[in-house]
């Protein structure tokens, strides 16, 4: 077997951050003290990264007994010497008790790197070293064990300053995009939150690296939970005894015993939220921010299923890029139609509870006007129109939403053309708010249902739409008496129908046009005539669709 000089692309460590791996037997070669010794690796070369936990004198054949594991264990084999069995169970004691490595000091007792011992350790994959130099190991001792000492009380320093710095965040009502935020700067890494399905409630980190780890999430999250994933590290979420959640660290580079403090700090952070009742659960600065709370499992998902449509919606990343969330989050989106729509009720729960007895996957979030959003994903072979239907119907059943109004885009069938949908489904559900004939919508609206109040509300911004509102209906904006305003509302959505306007307004028909005539007056037009009319309803559309 060719030795190998351990020398040979091993740099000299520097000093050990409270963040950088733990020391393995390929950086404790590195250190200036041992290269004096000119080290060179003669077995188990290919084992160099093994962790060192403890560094150990032991001449004795039966070593083994005396460790617990992680050892480096040092020797000059001075009570080894002539007797190859002895050197042989030397070695096999050391890789029973899993030592991290064994270095032998050459010189009177074996002044070269002995063969029994060699290959031993070459069977065992033990890694052997020699120091052909004179070296007092009691230097090394010193060396290692105050690097392991300072790494592991940084550790806990830092555990103990995480968890002073998330309780400060946590008791000035900090969101807990915060903490998250906080958790991912800390460990430099992304940090996941899911729920016991393995669906993504909440991320955290640098977006690239977020998008690197949710692209092949359902893979990912199977080997971080049967611990076969490198640098991935997760902790429970546990309250009142009911297990509901997990916060996974994703491709942490440092030591893992303190990621794992890292992760149960954060653990402990995210349950301490939920326990004072979440307080204000906004997802913070960046693309996304939405309100809700965070205090339970049902409003993390609504909270992750919210950032996700918001995102689509407002344009600031690309559907594309959104892709890996929306799949992470249980949304399927490989060959589908997607069907956006926006509901007239803020009741997540029921949307959620139809969806699942419907059998249709989909996404749902509350929106900051008591309405909600829901996304459809249906396969191809699906009937989107029927199924819409079906489900604003199964809605519609209940007692206290029999005039629930649902707002649809038509659907699309790339996922690219969704945020597209999205907004669109928003101009209906704007359209239709505040509708007089709202009851007598049909359970779907469309684009095409909302007609002229629908091309209004697409263009409430422009400035001379709005110049043209406040000229029309300038002289009842200026005055004191705000029920004329909505008398002539009713009365143009009702075709100009005198009689169901006094009904609605609950008088009498002379009373009603001693109103009309006051209207009349102030606004200088004559509303039997079509086209007068027609201005002053498009008018009011518009003041209405500004106001709102």
């Amino acid at each position: 077997m060719t030795a190998t000089p351990a020398t040979s692309g091993t740099p000299a460590v520097p000093a050990q951050q409270p963040w950088e791996p733990a020391l393995s037997v390929r950086q404790v070669l590195g250190l200036e003290r041992v290269l004096a010794g000119q080290p060179e690796v003669v077995a188990g070369a290919h084992r160099l990264d093994r962790p060192v936990r403890w560094v150990h004198v032991a001449e004795a054949a039966d070593v083994g007994v005396m460790l617990s594991g992680g050892e480096m264990v040092l020797t000059t084999g001075v009570l080894l010497a002539g007797d190859e069995d002895k050197q042989g169970e030397y070695i096999r004691s050391l890789h029973r008790a899993e030592a991290a490595a064994v270095v032998l000091g050459l010189g009177r007792a074996f002044p070269a790197p002995p063969d029994v011992m060699r290959r031993a350790a070459d069977r065992c994959g033990l890694p052997m070293v020699v120091l052909h130099r004179p070296f007092p190991f009691a230097e090394l001792t010193e060396e290692v064990q105050s690097r392991l000492l300072r790494r592991k009380f940084a550790a806990v320093s830092l555990s103990e300053a995480v968890r002073t710095e998330l309780t400060g965040l946590i008791t000035a009502g900090a969101p807990v995009q915060r903490l998250l935020d906080e958790v991912a700067r800390h460990g430099g890494c992304p940090v996941v939150v899911t729920n016991l399905a393995h669906r993504v409630l909440a991320t955290a980190g640098e977006r690239p690296a977020v998008d690197d780890v949710l692209r092949d999430w359902e893979r990912i999250a199977r080997q971080a939970g049967a611990g076969t994933a490198d640098g991935w590290i997760r902790a429970e979420l546990t309250c009142r005894g009911e297990r509901w959640g997990r916060l996974v660290l994703c491709g942490y580079r440092g030591d893992r015993a303190a990621g794992r403090l890292l992760a149960e700090r954060a653990a402990e952070a995210l349950v301490l939220h939920r326990l004072l009742g979440g307080g204000d659960g906004r997802r913070g600065a960046g693309p996304g921010s939405a309100g809700g709370t965070w205090d339970s499992p049902g409003s993390w998902e609504e909270q992750s299923a919210r950032s996700l449509l918001t995102d689509l919606v407002s344009g600031a990343v690309p559907a594309r890029q959104l892709l890996p969330r929306a799949r992470a989050a249980g949304l399927p989106v490989n060959r589908r139609v997607f069907v956006p729509l926006v509901v007239g009720a803020r009741d997540t729960a029921r949307l959620d509870r139809v969806l699942r007895l419907l059998g249709l996957p989909g996404i749902v979030a509350g929106l900051a006007d008591d309405r909600a959003a829901v996304l459809l994903s249906l396969a191809p072979d699906q009937d989107a129109r029927a199924l819409t239907a079906h489900f604003a119907a199964r809605l519609r059943s209940a007692a206290d939403a029999a005039h629930t109004v649902v707002a649809a885009a038509d659907a699309r069938a790339d996922w690219a053309d969704v945020p597209a949908g999205l907004r669109e489904a928003q101009q209906v559900a704007d359209a239709v708010a505040d509708s007089s004939a709202a009851l007598e919508l049909p359970p779907v609206v469309r684009l095409r249902d909302v007609h002229l109040r629908g091309l209004v509300r697409l263009l409430r911004d422009d400035p001379h739409v709005q110049s043209f509102a406040e000229r029309e209906l300038d002289g009842l904006l200026q005055g004191p008496d705000g029920d004329l305003l909505s008398v002539l509302r009713t009365y143009l959505a009702t075709g100009r129908n005198k009689s169901r306007t006094a009904q609605l307004h609950h008088v009498s028909r002379p009373a009603l046009y001693r109103r009309l005539e006051a209207i009349q007056g102030r606004l200088g037009v004559d509303l039997d005539d079509f086209e007068q009319a027609a201005s002053v309803h498009i008018a009011l559309l518009a003041h209405d669709a500004q106001q709102g």
